[in-house]
């Protein structure tokens, strides 16, 4: 619902780079040996993303959500622990801790929580994917981002269809590793929700690109303003020919009141998801 599915989403393939025209202010090509160029970073990524959609079997991670409604002055936190599996494809939460709006629990922290269940476990992920067949790509040179040199591409989805993007993406100059992702969704889940602009940021942990934050903002017919800002972190990664469990599962906290919570695709009596 925003843009919580969209590391499912764009971590497969990659396409070619239309650049500036001539007189653009794109940063000069860099002097340093280390960086690669914007073509070579490109392809290096779609190789990562390939890679680690045939290697990475399961994840997770603790993950706080926080989502607040400007209008009304209410706010809610959420606390869980997100499963991720790749064969079959699916995506669970188990709650840990929640307090705040109720209003805010079920109806804007819940629903991106399924939404992003939805994506993955019934999205086609080649369909969403950041490459040539969905996007155009445009490089716009070099920027410095948390200290560190990435490339920068304006991306144009080819289609106006659901799950795609437009905006902008930067991969580490050095590695082609994604760091960030920026832009408005083309295509609202709802006719409730008029705009969804994110910012997605990633990190390299034990080899494999994942997600750490996302900050995004819905504007909704009915509720105004929604912003929604989730953090992942304590990542527990299982890779092809490693199939033991997580050494340190997260547990629930004793006596919480939401720890039988979970959300998943199966769970459909109940509009929230949560039980």
């Amino acid at each position: 619902m925003f843009a919580g599915c969209l590391f499912a989403a764009t971590m497969v393939g990659g396409g070619g780079i239309v650049y500036a025209a001539p007189g653009a202010a794109v940063a000069a090509e860099p002097a340093d040996p280390s960086v690669l160029e914007p073509e070579i970073a490109l392809r290096t990524y779609q190789q990562q993303a390939d890679l680690q959609a045939r290697t990475l079997l399961r994840s997770e991670d603790n993950t706080v959500i926080h989502a607040e409604l400007p209008a009304t002055s209410q706010k809610g936190d959420f606390e869980l622990v997100r499963s991720y599996s790749a064969e079959p494809r699916s995506l669970r939460y188990a709650s840990i801790k929640f307090e705040g709006d109720g209003f805010v629990k079920s109806n804007v922290i819940v629903r991106v929580l399924q939404s992003e269940v939805d994506q993955v476990e019934k999205g086609d992920r080649e369909a969403t994917a950041l490459n040539d067949r969905n996007y155009q790509f445009s490089y716009k040179g070099i920027e410095t981002l948390k200290g560190e040199k990435v490339h920068v591409y304006k991306v144009k989805p080819r289609q106006k269809k659901s799950g795609l993007f437009k905006g902008k993406i930067y991969l580490d100059a050095q590695t082609g590793r994604m760091r960030r992702i920026e832009g408005s969704v083309v295509k609202t889940p709802s006719f409730l929700l008029r705009r969804i602009d994110f910012v997605q940021d990633f990190a390299e942990v034990d080899g494999f690109t994942v997600p750490t934050e996302l900050h995004s903002t819905a504007r909704a017919h009915i509720i105004g303003r929604a912003m929604v800002s989730i953090v992942h972190r304590g990542y527990r990664l299982t890779t092809a020919g490693d199939h033991s469990e997580f050494d340190s599962p997260a547990t629930p906290e004793p006596g919480s009141a939401a720890t039988s919570d979970t959300v998943s695709a199966s769970a459909t009596a109940d509009p929230a998801i949560v039980r």
